[in-house]
């Protein structure tokens, strides 16, 4: 049985983290903003590359 993860989900779960991180650490801002957008665009694109 194979475990398959919704992409929407790992996003929302990201998200979460990322709120979080900035909340605690405000200087975290553009790093984590920068980490979540290429995470978002390679999810997003590996659909179609596979």
């Amino acid at each position: 049985m194979t475990m398959s993860i919704d992409v929407n989900l790992l996003i929302g779960i990201i998200a979460v983290i990322a709120g979080v991180l900035i909340l605690i650490k405000p200087k975290l801002l553009n790093y984590v903003v920068a980490i979540f957008l290429i995470v978002y665009g390679v999810l997003r694109i590996l659909p179609y590359l596979t």
